[in-house]
């Protein structure tokens, strides 16, 4: 295990308005290697929204896994072609979710660890939001 620096940018396109929204965290971040996988465990905070909230990234050559565990509770999967169906739980209640990613680009060095991931993605919340998403995750 070792610390690195986690800089995850995030633009997210509401579909109705075309509007964009933009969240960047810069945090510190546990990373470590188990078998061919990767894990980036890092706390949220009041930017992301999350605050209260571990999330737990699982990283490989095709697919990345999103765990979060906390005031907020969700496990997203991200895998080129694929479609993924989830529940988002927050403190006000549980939502429905539906992924469908579009491109997944990992870019991983072994020594030392850094990594370039590059995930855009189209998610639904039934009833509350519906769009496209970018997220650019980078460690150092």
């Amino acid at each position: 295990m070792k610390k690195a620096i986690i800089n995850i940018s995030t633009i997210q396109i509401q579909n109705s308005t075309k509007q964009e929204e933009v969240v960047e965290l810069i945090t510190e971040a546990i990373i470590y290697k188990e078998d061919e996988d990767y894990f980036i465990i890092y706390e949220e905070s009041e930017i992301s929204g999350l605050e209260g909230t571990t999330t737990t990234l699982k990283i490989n050559e095709s697919k990345v896994s999103m765990k979060r565990e906390g005031n907020n509770t969700s496990v997203m999967e991200f895998e080129k072609g694929k479609r993924y169906k989830t529940s988002y739980k927050t403190e006000y209640g549980s939502m429905f979710m539906e992924l469908l990613t579009k491109n997944v680009i990992t870019e991983i060095n072994e020594d030392p660890i850094t990594m370039d991931i590059k995930i855009e993605y189209e998610i639904v919340i039934k009833g509350m939001f519906e769009g496209k998403n970018k997220m650019h995750i980078k460690v150092n």
